[in-house]
């Protein structure tokens, strides 16, 4: 095979090779992109991120990302001209230098590339070619005009780290993509400069932003060292890892997630995988216990239904009703997705779905052009009104528009389902494969002694039980030897794995299990995830009701309306819509003990192979069950009022009705955090 790109792997010291992604194209023969592990000394990875393009979306998933092309992300300077036009500073204007273009691109190229879609990588490559073209020769690259921090606020910060950070993991990307030489070179002139400048000029001498958010910078430090082996990078490691906010720190001795208003809720999602990052150039168990403490905490104090967390621009508790930004979902679930292939911990693949089935579909329509700045757990009216949010933005922060709240999201929401896509498989230190999110998709990659395969993953899920793996080789591999990994979800109480039809293994639950055998070209692994009905506790002991990875919420009929903005600058839209209840929502579930719950819950599942599953019409599953109206519960401020603590004495409740749940996120309106009443 002709111009293979091979990359060693050298994992504890032994050296071998390892190499990725077939990439096809109309005229030519598969070609092998490479990717790679940990270079020694750093830490053996048990997984590996796949090149980019390895991955392709099938069924609901590709209709998402097929959406995004239409929409927003495949338009976004039609859209959206003002900051992502020709006058945009990344491509060479006097417009916008900071974080907005490469914001859009970041989540543009991976879905240029994973849907091979030669319209969108033609979108995307002025903005890579003028970034690299832009590199000088002490080796900073990117904008050098000095720019408006704040309306009207002149600063000299034209070379702030931050936006520039977010322009290296689009450079990471393009490269795993396509190749290109020119990248590391860039990037290994730049870490030279960053390691030159950084004493003098600290990740927060421009903003603070740096500061909170250098775990996305080192990541990528780690994954040039991995391709070069230059030393130099990892002193930058450890001095960019020195003037980042020690989250460390943060997570094992100090209140901060117990209270309000302590950090910026975007800047906590990205941030918490610093700790991890570094971990693998200094391996201390702390940086584990610390990331794993973090998480408990943040779901402690300020955790919800849809798997994120109170932080209407600052961290603001656990109320239903406080608002979680759009921004902290997609960057969230990259924190994740960054963390497991180096933990491997099922935990973190269990949050990564809960926030991408529920929190991440809700907040944007499904047109992908409206999309909400918050989002609430409990959500009975979505309109223009000031909350009791850390920050509102005239009001509009749940409006559904383009521009409503705060446009940073507007320019950060792509990156969401993209990524997803991309890190639905993995490679493993062991030479095999590895399975560790669900959605219906392909991969092609190499195992073994470096052999082609591909895998077609079959599956409904999240919504239904069973996945199905086909195994294709080639018609001149007979056979050939790898283990398979598969994670069982925590929430699964016993897994079923059959192979070819016959009973492999029954399996309990928050693990990950190894198939390891000798495989031919037509083999099928069956993984069966039953998934129960099961409850969790949150703020005032409501209850909300779970089955797999999907939050089930009150189904609330929709009053849409389309309003006119005449009250706001250009720059946050011409135009946003608001939603009213038109159904009752005050309700409380009736009490029923643990052991009765699947007699309680009466699962519906309707059709499961609908192209877009995340609206109250096409939801593939209902629950049906019984509640009560809660007379005193009313509006307050445009929201639901304080939601009644659970099982209060003596109050005042309605007959019994029955009432539809559906998924979380094919709602727009919701109650998912519900009092429990009496029966």
């Amino acid at each position: 095979m002709k111009n293979i790109a091979i990359i060693p792997l050298l994992i504890t010291g032994l050296s071998c090779t390892v190499t990725g992604q077939v990439k096809k194209t109309p005229q030519m023969k598969p070609q092998v992109r490479p990717y790679t592990g940990n270079r020694a000394p750093l830490y053996q990875k048990p997984y590996i991120e796949l090149p980019l393009g390895a991955i392709e979306p099938q069924g609901w998933l590709k209709t998402m990302l097929l959406n995004q092309k239409e929409g927003a992300t495949g338009q976004l300077d039609k859209l959206y001209p003002l900051v992502m036009g020709p006058r945009n500073g990344w491509l060479g204007g006097d417009g916008d230098q900071w974080e907005r273009g490469p914001y859009w691109i970041d989540g543009l190229l991976p879905l240029a590339y994973i849907l091979k879609d030669t319209a969108l990588i033609a979108r995307v490559k002025p903005w890579v070619e003028w970034s690299i073209n832009s590199q000088q020769p002490d080796g900073y690259f990117g904008p050098s005009r000095d720019y408006p921090y704040e309306p009207g606020i002149q600063r000299d910060n034209s070379r702030d780290w931050w936006p520039k950070m977010v322009m290296l993991k689009v450079l990471k990307q393009y490269y795993t993509a396509t190749g290109d030489q020119r990248v590391i070179s860039l990037l290994t002139n730049y870490f030279r400069y960053q390691l030159k400048q950084l004493p003098t000029f600290p990740l927060d001498h421009w903003s603070f932003w740096g500061r909170y958010r250098a775990g996305d910078n080192l990541m990528v430090i780690y994954w040039l060292y991995n391709i070069t082996g230059d030393q130099f990078l990892l002193e930058l490691a450890d001095l960019m890892h020195k003037q980042t906010f020690d989250f460390t720190e943060a997570f094992l001795h100090s209140d901060m997630l117990r209270r309000p208003g302590s950090i910026h809720g975007v800047n906590l999602a990205q941030g918490m995988k610093e700790p991890l990052i570094y971990y693998q150039q200094h391996p201390d168990k702390i940086y584990l216990e610390a990331t794993k403490t973090g998480f408990d905490d943040l779901r402690k104090y300020n955790g919800m239904a849809h798997g994120l967390y109170g932080g209407d621009e600052a961290l603001h508790g656990n109320n239903p009703t406080q608002g979680s930004e759009l921004c902290t979902a997609v960057e969230m679930m990259f924190t994740l997705e960054s963390i497991l292939e180096i933990s491997g911990d099922v935990s973190y693949a269990d949050l990564l779905e809960k926030i991408a089935f529920n929190a991440l579909p809700s907040q944007i329509a499904e047109d992908f052009i409206q999309r909400q700045y918050f989002q609430q757990a409990n959500q009975v009216v979505a309109t223009r009104h000031t909350r009791n949010f850390d920050v509102n933005h005239s009001g509009t922060d749940l409006c559904y528009g383009l521009l409503s709240g705060y446009p940073c999201c507007t320019s950060n929401m792509h990156q969401g389902w993209p990524k997803f896509t991309q890190n639905l498989w993995y490679a493993t230190a062991d030479k095999g494969i590895a399975a560790l999110l669900y959605a219906p998709s392909e991969v092609t990659t190499y195992v073994g002694d470096k052999t082609v395969i591909s895998f077609k993953e079959e599956t409904s899920y999240p919504f239904g039980e069973s996945i199905r793996f086909t195994l294709s080789t080639g018609k001149k591999v007979p056979s050939v030897t790898f283990p398979f990994h598969l994670r069982i979800p925590a929430w699964c109480k016993q897994a079923t794995v059959k192979v070819n039809g016959q009973l492999w293994k029954e399996v309990e639950g928050n693990q990950v299990v190894k198939v390891d055998r000798t495989w031919k070209s037509g083999d099928v692994v069956e993984l069966l995830l039953p998934m129960q009905i099961s409850k969790s506790r949150w703020y005032e002991n409501a209850m909300s009701v779970e089955r797999g990875p999907i939050t089930y919420a009150l189904k609330i009929g929709e009053k849409i309306s389309k309003v006119t903005n005449d009250k706001d600058p250009i720059e946050y839209g011409a135009a946003y819509y608001e939603v009213r209840p038109a159904t009752p929502w005050n309700y409380g579930l009736i009490e029923v003990p643990d052991d009765k719950l699947q007699e309680q819950y009466i699962v519906e599942k309707k059709d499961s192979t609908v192209s877009y599953p995340w609206t109250l019409d096409h939801a593939p599953v209902l629950i049906k069950t019984k509640a009560k109206r809660i007379p005193s519960w009313n509006l307050y401020n445009e929201m639901s009022g304080p939601i009644p603590y659970t099982m209060t004495y003596g109050l005042e409740t309605g007959e019994a009705e029955d009432v539809i749940l559906v998924p979380y996120g094919c709602t727009k309106l919701r109650i998912s955090q519900f009092p429990v009443v009496g029966r």
